[in-house]
C-alpha cells in the first residue's frame, strides 16, 4: 500500500497530482499537473471537437451518449469502488450516487431534441406577415468545474446536459477527487473514441482559474460560495457566462400534523448521508412546539444506530481533511453560546471521521445555524407554529433546498421557502428527479442543471423570423405612409384600446 503523510489532502511531486484515500492513505492514482500551455492545448482540440460532436446532431448525440450509459451501468461496482477509495464513502453511497448520474445522462440524451431542437413559435397580429421559429445551438466549449463531494452525480448531471446539447467538455475535477473524474472521462472515450470530445485537466484551483480565463465559451461550477464569487470573477474578465451551484444550508421544517416518523428518517437520512458532505444536506430543523420532544427522541434514537468507519458503516470520514476544523468550531461554538448535544458533541470530532452529533437549543446567530458546515451535524429548534420556521428558515443567506413534513399546509408552506428547490414529505429526492431543474438562489448561486432548464443552460437561444407574405400594416420600414402609419394606430386601438 502507498501511503502519504497527510492522507486525503492532494499533493503534487514531480508535475504530478497525487489522490489518497482520507482514511488510509491509500493510493487512488496520480495524475499530471496541467500549466497554461496544457489548458490552452485542450482547449483547442476542444473547439474542433465540439464542431465534430455538434455535427452529428441530436440523434448521433443520442445513440453516443446511451452507450456510455450502458457502459456506466455495467461497471456501477468499480465505479463504486473507486469512489470508496478515493473519497472513503460507503460502497452503498457510490452506487446510489452512479444511479442517479446514469439517470440523468439518460434523460438528457433521450429529450434533448424536444427541449432544444427547432420549433415553430406562435407570432402576433401585429406583425402577421412573419412567421417564426425557435432553437438553441450549442456554445461550443463548456469548462466544468466539479466538487468531491459527489464526483459521480454532480459532475454528469451538469456535462452530461452540456453534452447532449452539442457542447464539448472540460472537465476540471476537484483535486480530492482527480481519479474518478478521469475514469468518468476515459471510459467515455471508449465509446466516443473519434474526438476529445470530454476532456480532463487536473491540479489546484490555479488551474480551473486558468481554465476560467483560456477563453471557454461557459463555465459550469459547482463548490463554495467563496471559490464560486472567485470563478465569476475570473469569468466576468471575458464576459464567460457562468452556472454557479455553491453552497447550502438548508432546513428541514416539521409541522404539527406531520408523519413524525417518516420526518425523522428523512432527517437522519438529509443531515448524515455522505456523513453531511451534502450541498442540499439537512443542517437546521425547525419543529413546531407540540412535536418537538417526540421529533428529537426519534431522530436521536435513530441516528445513534448509524455506524462510522472506513469498512461496511453507514458514514465513512470527512473527505476534505481542513473540513474537520470547520466542523469542531461550529460545534464548539453552538455549546458556547449555550447549545446542548443531544448526541455526539465535541468528543465525537476523531479524525479523519465526525460522528452524528445532534444539536439543541443553538441561537439563531451560532455559525452551526448561519454558516455552511459540511459534516455529519444538525441543529434541532423549537418554534411556536410554521409561520415562525418560515421566517428562520429564509434568515440565513443561502437559498438551495429544503424540506417540509406536514399534511395540511406543507405544499404551502414549501412554496413560501426562499429556495430553489423544495422536498414535502421527503428529503434530497429533487436531486434525483431527472426531470427537474436543480439549483439556488443567493449564496447558493444561479442557473440550473438538470431537467429541461438544465439542457437550456448549456444552449443559446436563437430567435429567428421569416417573410411569408406582404405587410398589411408594414411599420418596420421608410416605405411607409402616413395613411398606413394611421391605420397602424387605429389597429393598436382596436387590439389594446379596449
Amino acid at each position: 500500500m502507498t501511503t502519504v503523510s497527510v492522507p486525503g489532502v492532494p499533493a503534487i511531486e514531480d508535475g504530478e497530482l497525487i489522490s489518497t484515500n482520507p482514511a488510509t492513505g491509500e493510493l487512488a492514482g496520480r495524475f499530471p499537473v496541467a500549466d497554461a500551455d496544457d489548458v490552452a492545448r485542450a482547449v483547442g482540440q476542444a473547439r474542433v471537437a465540439a464542431k465534430w460532436w455538434a455535427g452529428l446532431g441530436f440523434a448521433g448525440r443520442r445513440t453516443r451518449l446511451l452507450r456510455w450509459r450502458s457502459v456506466l451501468a455495467n461497471r456501477i461496482p468499480e465505479l463504486a469502488a473507486l469512489s470508496r477509495l478515493e473519497t472513503g464513502k460507503p460502497i452503498a453511497d457510490g452506487v446510489v450516487e452512479a444511479v442517479s448520474a446514469i439517470d440523468h445522462l439518460d434523460w438528457a440524451a433521450r429529450n434533448a431534441k424536444r427541449v432544444l431542437g427547432p420549433r415553430r413559435v406562435r407570432g402576433r397580429l401585429v406583425i402577421a406577415e412573419f412567421s417564426a421559429h425557435l432553437e438553441y445551438q450549442p456554445y461550443g466549449v463548456v469548462a466544468m468545474i466539479a466538487p468531491w463531494n459527489y464526483p459521480v452525480l454532480t459532475p454528469i448531471g451538469a456535462f452530461g446536459y452540456a453534452l447532449a446539447a452539442g457542447n464539448a467538455v472540460i472537465l476540471k475535477p476537484s483535486e480530492y477527487t482527480p481519479a474518478i473524474g478521469q475514469w468518468l472521462v476515459d471510459t467515455f472515450a471508449e465509446v466516443v473514441p473519434e474526438h476529445p470530445v470530454l476532456q480532463a485537466v487536473h491540479g489546484l484551483g490555479d488551474v480551473g482559474a486558468t481554465l476560467c480565463r483560456s477563453g471557454v465559451d461557459k463555465v459550469a461550477f459547482t463548490g463554495s460560495t467563496t471559490t464560486a464569487k472567485k470563478v465569476m470573477a475570473a469569468c466576468a474578465e471575458t464576459l464567460t457566462p457562468v452556472v454557479l451551484e455553491a453552497g447550502g444550508k438548508d432546513a428541514m421544517i416539521v409541522d404539527s400534523d406531520a408523519d413524525l416518523d417518516a420526518a425523522a428518517e428523512a432527517c437522519v437520512w438529509g443531515a448524515l448521508t455522505n456523513a453531511g458532505q451534502t450541498c442540499i444536506g439537512i443542517e437546521r430543523a425547525y419543529v413546531v412546539e407540540p412535536v418537538y420532544d417526540a421529533f428529537v427522541a426519534k431522530v436521536v434514537a435513530k441516528a445513534s444506530r448509524l455506524t462510522v468507519g472506513p469498512e461496511d458503516t453507514d458514514l465513512g470520514p470527512i473527505t476534505m481533511p481542513g473540513q474537520i476544523e470547520v466542523i469542531r468550531r461550529h460545534i464548539d461554538d453552538a455549546i458556547s453560546r449555550g447549545g446542548r448535544a443531544v448526541l455526539g458533541g465535541p468528543d465525537a470530532v476523531a479524525p479523519p471521521y465526525v460522528r452524528p452529533t445532534i444539536l439543541v437549543d443553538v441561537p439563531e446567530e451560532a455559525a452551526a445555524v448561519r454558516e455552511e458546515t459540511f459534516g455529519p451535524t444538525l441543529t434541532i429548534a423549537r418554534v411556536a407554529d410554521a409561520d415562525e420556521a418560515v421566517a428562520r428558515t429564509n434568515a440565513v443567506s443561502y437559498g438551495l433546498g429544503a424540506s417540509v413534513f406536514g399534511r395540511r399546509r406543507a405544499v404551502e408552506i414549501a412554496g413560501r421557502i426562499r429556495s430553489g428547490m423544495a422536498a414535502v414529505n421527503s428529503s434530497l429526492t429533487f436531486v434525483g428527479m431527472s426531470t427537474l431543474p436543480f439549483g439556488g438562489v443567493g449564496d447558493s448561486g444561479f442557473g440550473r442543471i438538470h431537467g429541461a432548464d438544465g439542457l437550456r443552460e448549456f444552449g443559446r437561444s436563437k430567435a429567428v423570423t421569416r417573410r411569408r407574405g406582404p405587410s398589411v400594416l408594414p411599420s418596420m420600414t421608410f416605405e411607409r405612409t402616413s395613411a398606413q402609419v394611421e391605420r397602424i394606430i387605429k389597429a393598436a386601438k382596436i387590439m389594446y384600446g379596449r
